[in-house]
């Protein structure tokens, strides 16, 4: 497994595991990243300061991906883990983790001080491991990301040792 920052040439291939997973567990697709015009064009998205996204690759193939943004309207500080999505062969392979860990080496890097995410039911595995990871359910959202069919909130302390 290799991970490494997004380039151009990921967004199709990005954008079809992302939707993919949607459909997989017929998930809402307004108001989530499934109808993001984003979605399309991860790399520009990206260039963004104080944000990153990883690739997973297993033998030069695109895998997943998982990001930290500076969503607006979080708290100061605050970084949203957001794209965190892997294709249905790359699951249980343990690239969900690393690329988790990774996002958060980098939050910790930029000097974010916690991540927030987003989720939803239709989730509830990657909202299990979320938990498992230390991030705890809030009862209210943070922040501007636009995602009105996501209900699941949760937010991580980050520190050196995370």
């Amino acid at each position: 497994m290799n991970l490494r920052k997004i380039e151009a040439a990921d967004n199709a291939t990005l954008a079809t595991i992302i939707r993919s997973a949607f459909e997989e567990f017929d998930a809402p697709k307004t108001g989530t990243v499934y109808s993001d015009a984003t979605t399309d064009d991860l790399f520009t998205l990206f260039l963004k300061e104080r944000s990153v996204l990883w690739v997973a690759e297993i033998n030069g193939v695109i895998a997943g991906c998982c990001g930290v943004y500076p969503t607006p309207g979080l708290p100061p500080d605050y970084a949203e883990l957001v794209k965190f999505y892997l294709s249905k062969a790359a699951r249980g392979l343990g690239v969900g983790r690393a690329l988790m860990e990774q996002c958060t080496q980098s939050a910790i890097d930029m000097g974010y001080t916690h991540l927030y995410l987003e989720s939803q039911p239709k989730f509830s595995h990657a909202v299990r491991i979320y938990e498992k990871q230390g991030y705890r359910l809030l009862d209210h959202p943070l922040g501007e990301s636009g995602h009105t069919s996501c209900d699941i909130w949760m937010v991580k302390e980050l520190s050196g040792d995370s």
